[in-house]
């Protein structure tokens, strides 16, 4: 199999197809993950992302539209935990899930959090930030929520971790590669855990690695570049996903005019089936 394969003999195969955005923590997850196991792959931001366009290389690898995807020969893999167990069971070396029943269990618990509540919060954030879905006191409070939630969050996080190097343990794994763009971006926001912690002991570490530091780095360029892609996305040109926990999110928090407006406007969406 590939995975047991020395670096040079993989460069012979042809590098895998990866639908992604920069800015996705899911995105961002898969490509740690890929980088961990030297698999080479092209990243792209596909030109339809977020048009609804049903007539694209996009859409016809995933009919939700979403990234990330893997294409891999005639293979079309959707969904980040389904990539990462692809990876995994293709390619197991290095690994990234322990042994131990018990252990791939703690760190299935931790990616499910973070895909799901944690990724809320930070994606809710990113709304008011760079889309300016609310403004004034709505969105002071709506802030002031995903702070809060945040630090409870990163409190969870910050126990799991323990006084270990990694969430995986003595080295790195599936849990932290899930772990790292959820922490990053709160990093990002201002909202980091707090100097001196053994979580902030974490993020600084797992920034030295070659797999992550190059996944931050492209979420950094894409940053930077958001304040003048948002009108894209506010007016229609691409719209945002709002499902399932993220709506839950939105909704829970203040936000029903938020997503009334967005309907009203037309420049955010549900999943499909539309």
């Amino acid at each position: 199999m590939l995975g047991s394969l020395a670096a040079d003999d993989r460069e012979a195969w042809l590098p895998m197809l990866l639908y992604e955005h920069p800015l996705s923590s899911y995105a961002q997850k898969v490509k740690i993950a890929l980088r961990e196991k030297g698999l080479p792959f092209t990243a792209e931001l596909p030109e339809s992302f977020g048009t609804g366009r049903a007539d694209t290389p996009l859409a016809d690898a995933n009919p939700r539209q979403e990234v990330p995807v893997l294409v891999d020969g005639e293979a079309r893999i959707l969904d980040s935990t389904i990539i990462l167990e692809y990876i995994e069971e293709r390619w197991p070396e290095p690994p990234l899930l322990p042994r131990d029943p018990a252990a791939r269990a703690f760190a299935r618990v931790t990616e499910e959090v973070c895909d799901t509540q944690y990724e809320a919060v930070n994606w809710g954030f990113g709304e008011i930030l760079w889309f300016r879905r609310a403004t004034g006191e709505l969105a002071e409070r709506m802030r002031a929520t995903a702070a809060r939630q945040t630090r409870l969050l990163q409190g969870w996080l910050a126990g799991r971790l323990g006084d270990a190097p990694f969430f995986s343990g003595e080295r790195f794994g599936w849990a932290d590669a899930a772990v790292a763009p959820m922490l990053n971006r709160s990093v990002h926001y201002g909202l980091g855990p707090e100097a001196g912690t053994p979580l902030a002991h974490w993020h600084a570490r797992i920034r030295g690695r070659p797999s992550v530091a190059q996944t931050f780095a492209e979420f950094d360029a894409a940053a930077a570049r958001m304040a003048a892609a948002s009108e894209l996305y506010t007016t229609g040109g691409r719209r945002r996903e709002y499902r399932d926990h993220r709506l839950d999110w939105m909704i829970r928090s203040g936000g029903i005019e938020v997503v009334l407006a967005g309907l009203r406007d037309n420049n955010i969406r549900f999943s499909w089936p539309e």
